[in-house]
């Protein structure tokens, strides 16, 4: 083959991968609004919040930026949020009852992890899935709050 034909093919599969890659990033099944399905889900300690919503977005690389806003079982406003890559470092998170560092970990294409540490020990690990279908997003968390409660809760959530 001649050198132009080369210089070709290596651009036009260069161009192929960054269309592969921008697409995964678009079309991220996490990505979205979520409500809580109350109904669905499980809380210890019960009672659990009385509702929340959440927004993922995608954020720079291989990251997500979250915005949880919801009512505790007092009747108090809530707000979780983080910006975080998927690379396995720390990154800053406010408004947990766990944590003030969290790290996020790719499991498959509808799975991720999330674990949140204090004192830099892990404390809690959530596990969040997303329906093939896109529709519902369930997020099992196991760990211990700043005060000592074990958490050990099934939350789900319908897309909005």
């Amino acid at each position: 083959m001649n050198r132009l034909v080369r210089s070709f093919i290596l651009g036009a599969l260069l161009a192929a991968l960054a269309v592969v890659g921008h697409t995964d990033d678009a079309t991220n099944p996490l990505l979205g609004t979520w409500l809580l399905d109350r109904a669905h889900s499980t809380f210890t300690p019960p009672p659990g919040p009385k509702g929340q919503m959440r927004n993922y977005e995608p954020a720079a690389g291989d990251g997500e930026k979250l915005t949880a806003r919801g009512i505790d079982s007092d009747g108090r406003p809530t707000m979780v949020q983080y910006t975080a890559r998927y690379d396995g470092k720390d990154y800053a998170i406010t408004g947990s009852a766990g944590g003030d560092l969290i790290s996020l970990a790719h499991i498959d294409r509808y799975t991720t992890r999330s674990t949140e540490k204090r004192g830099g020990k892990a404390v809690i690990v959530s596990t969040r899935t997303v329906s093939k279908d896109g529709k519902r997003l369930t997020v099992t968390t196991k760990g211990t709050t700043a005060k000592g409660e074990v958490i050990d809760s099934v939350m789900v959530f319908e897309r909005h």
